[in-house]
């Protein structure tokens, strides 16, 4: 087993979760950042949008866990304050990144669909990486599997067949499945924002369909989603879509004693109203402009000095009538 602690500063001890979820958001700031040259955004930009993000994303994420575990700390309402005890969720920490990124690219006077396109990648980056966090930790793995699974037919280097025995059982390395998806993920971004027919927004979109898919797949192995108990038709659905699998994997345990894992139905939901918000934006006109157009601060100095001047022609077109 792998020491979870890089190294400790006196009584201070660091963890190499710590460390990685550090390196996967300073990754993603670095694509961000590149990117944005493009579009002649400068670096502080993103760098102060990261000040907000994570504040807002690890929020997010907690206040997730906590609506649906909510049993849990009810009757210690202290606890929902202590993230160090374990509990958070990525789909939460997504929304709450969102949220903060809304209001900030509201405050600078940047379109919202522009930037998050520009910001895709980097939060897929993030999470290929920030997955080798549970490596360390030895959690968000999947149910049990024989050692010749993983050194056999897997070819996994020893050692991560070794820090998947977790007390003398090996596990499925789920979160090796989710961050070699991600790679991939990142190359399609990344080959699909240099193609003419994107619009703005649709990369986004892309992340979120790619990542959910991925996602909904992946979590049916896991031991420690959350759950709850849905109707039977749901329960039903959600078993087929997920059937494929069972070719090769057997389901992970339900832990909490659902029918229904939140992740897979809200990843499927995620696929289903990312494809029709691309639609409708394309029918109804609203995503006219394409990924590589010029990007326009409205609060940027260029940007009111042309729409004083526009103003100007205008009143001087009306006086002389």
């Amino acid at each position: 087993m792998l020491n979870k602690i890089a190294f400790s500063i006196g009584p201070i001890d660091v963890h190499w979760y710590g460390i990685i979820l550090g390196t996967a958001a300073l990754v993603g700031l670095l694509l961000a950042i590149q990117e944005g040259k493009r579009f002649g955004i400068v670096p502080d930009f993103f760098m102060d949008l990261l000040l907000i993000g994570v504040p807002s994303a690890i929020i997010g994420a907690r206040i997730y866990y906590v609506a649906f575990q909510w049993s849990d700390y009810k009757n210690n309402l202290a606890e929902i304050f202590m993230i160090w005890h374990g509990g958070i969720a990525i789909y939460g920490a997504l929304i709450g990144a969102i949220i903060g990124g809304y209001f900030y690219f509201r405050a600078k006077g940047y379109p919202f669909w522009r930037l998050v396109d520009i910001c895709a990648p980097g939060l897929i980056v993030g999470q290929a990486i920030g997955r080798w966090g549970n490596f360390m930790n030895q959690e968000a793995h999947g149910g049990p599997v024989d050692e010749s699974f993983l050194r056999n037919t897997l070819h996994l280097p020893n050692f991560i067949v070794t820090q998947m025995n977790i007390e003398g059982t090996f596990y499925h390395p789920t979160f090796l499945y989710e961050s070699l998806w991600n790679v991939v993920g990142l190359l399609l971004l990344l080959w699909l924002r240099r193609r003419p027919f994107l619009r703005a927004g649709e990369l986004f979109f892309s992340y979120l369909i790619w990542y959910s898919i991925g996602r909904f797949f992946v979590e049916g192995l896991r031991t420690d989603s959350l759950d709850f108990t849905g109707p039977t038709w749901l329960a039903a659905f959600m078993n087929a879509l997920w059937s494929p699998m069972k070719l090769v994997f057997e389901p992970g345990v339900m832990t909490y004693g659902g029918n229904v894992r939140i992740s897979q139905l809200l990843a499927v939901l995620l696929v289903i109203a990312a494809i029709v918000v691309i639609i409708v934006r394309r029918k109804k006109g609203y995503a006219n402009a394409h990924y590589a157009d010029p990007i326009v601060s409205t609060k940027a100095p260029a940007a009111k000095a042309a729409g004083l001047e526009e103003e100007f022609d205008t009143k001087g077109a009306d006086s002389q009538l």
